[in-house]
């Protein structure tokens, strides 16, 4: 879930990006492979229905970046419907956008500043500005970088940088959002020293075993120019064990934040034991946070510290209800889980479950939040076979509060990828504004190696309608 592996190599902060390209023909309807699990509905199947959820067609978002290309996230300008893409690849972070509901997209190009970064964060301001985050290690510093776009993402004149105050410090996995009023909040793993040691997959990326990792968020009132100090937001900074945080902005200015804490089993190694998903937030501008963070799930759902894949996604509906999405490992088996609540984090519900699978399978899991009491589940994972061997696939679901999960497993993408060949930590999710229930769409992206020995990942989109 950190320093990423690209085509099976594990790499650091100065990424090898692989020189090789390939090319994937996608049409509406296309053919897609036979063996799934049970309960899945084929996009070519839901789009001869009467009604229900349709998978639109597939859009290869990466078009011109040559090499590897993997790890997306996605935004959605409520005021206008534009669509903004952001990934590792282009020799760094690549960028696209759509401006006609996820049909087409502009030519990727690489982001400002990016070179050798990695970890895409970005999200859309209240004026409409577009604020694409993501890593970058300079001499002996590491830390997050927002290149901020006034013009729907035709250009990125404003680069600006966290930099933290010291040395030899360790830094990761950046996200983003913006307030109401313009503030820009950014999370992020921070350790005052760079002592993390790494376990690495090798057709994933890595995890860590030890070290002083930290939960952290920084904020800016002007735009970026300038940031606020390095605030902890888990608790027993420093060496707290957390890392992964995605954060939201709640409309009264609330700061709501889902990171994963792991136990730190010596405080002398600083050896990292088991994780679990906690929520916490913070209503004075993120200065203060709760003292004690709830723990989601009970405590023999835990995460392990192989999972190399970013866990836990936080969304919120309409009517300000929240959900969290996160994987839990048993033996061979990782589940993927949905939660919510309606007291802003305060208590969250029972447990529904989102995908199972055996073999050692991830499920990269992500929420976004829809209508009053609607949530949509999107989900890549490795576990369907194709033939003998395990491969990629794309899924979705939308969930109600009321009534549970309100359609079958809807299968997004339309031919399978290469399970050798690192997709990616996340994928991307994002809700179209306006549409009326029945006729909701979510934009979802993710990446997929589709070839033969060789192949990359490359960032594919497709937009699904017809959700309720």
């Amino acid at each position: 879930m950190h320093y990423k592996a690209l085509a099976g190599r594990a790499t650091l902060a100065g990424f090898v990006v692989l020189a090789a390209s390939m090319s994937w023909p996608i049409t509406a309807g296309a053919k897609v492979a036979s063996r799934w699990p049970s309960g899945v509905t084929a996009g070519a199947k839901s789009a001869a229905a009467a009604s229900g959820p349709t998978v639109g067609p597939v859009s290869k978002v990466s078009q011109g970046c040559a090499g590897q290309n993997a790890e997306v996230e996605t935004a959605i300008d409520p005021a206008n419907g534009n669509l903004y893409e952001e990934w590792i690849g282009c020799g760094g972070l690549g960028f696209a956008r759509s401006t006609n509901g996820g049909q087409t997209f502009s030519r990727a190009v690489r982001l400002p500043g990016s070179a050798g970064g990695w970890d895409p964060a970005i999200t859309v301001g209240p004026h409409g500005k577009v604020y694409a985050a993501f890593m970058r290690s300079r001499g002996t510093k590491t830390y997050p970088v927002v290149d901020i776009s006034s013009d729907g993402g035709k250009s990125f004149p404003a680069i600006r940088a966290l930099v933290p105050p010291r040395q030899h410090n360790w830094g990761d996995r950046d996200f983003i959002a913006v307030s109401p009023s313009g503030t820009i909040y950014v999370t992020w793993d921070y350790g005052p020293k760079n002592d993390i040691k790494f376990v690495c997959s090798n057709t994933g990326s890595c995890s860590f075993t030890a070290g002083d990792v930290n939960a952290v968020i920084q904020r800016s009132t002007n735009g970026g120019k300038s940031w606020s100090k390095i605030i902890p937001i888990s608790p027993g900074f420093p060496a707290s064990g957390a890392d992964s945080a995605p954060v939201l902005v709640e409309p009264d200015g609330r700061i709501d934040v889902l990171y994963q804490g792991y136990k730190v089993v010596n405080h002398k190694t600083l050896k990292l034991g088991v994780a679990h998903s906690f929520f916490t937030s913070s209503t004075d501008r993120g200065r203060t946070w709760w003292r004690h963070p709830v723990q989601l799930g009970p405590s023999a759902l835990s995460m392990n510290t192989s999972e190399w894949w970013i866990d836990g996604s936080l969304g919120i509906d309409s009517a300000g209800n929240l959900y969290a999405t996160w994987d839990t490992q048993r033996g061979e088996f990782d589940a993927g889980w949905l939660a919510y609540s309606t007291t802003h984090g305060r208590t969250w519900s029972r447990l529904f479950p989102v995908a199972q699978a055996g073999n050692h399978a991830a499920h990269i899991v992500q929420v976004v939040g829809g209508g009053p009491g609607v949530a949509y589940v999107g989900w890549l994972t490795d576990a369907p076979r194709c033939g003998r061997v395990p491969c990629y696939a794309q899924f979705l679901r939308a969930f109600s509060i009321g009534q549970g999960w309100l359609t079958r497993k809807i299968l997004v993408s339309p031919d399978h990828g290469n399970w050798r060949v690192w997709p990616g930590d996340t994928i991307g999710l994002s809700l179209y504004p306006g549409d009326t229930p029945g006729t909701h769409r979510v934009a979802v992206s993710w990446g997929s190696g589709i070839g033969g020995r060789g192949a990359n990942s490359q960032i594919w989109a497709a937009v699904v309608g017809g959700l309720p």
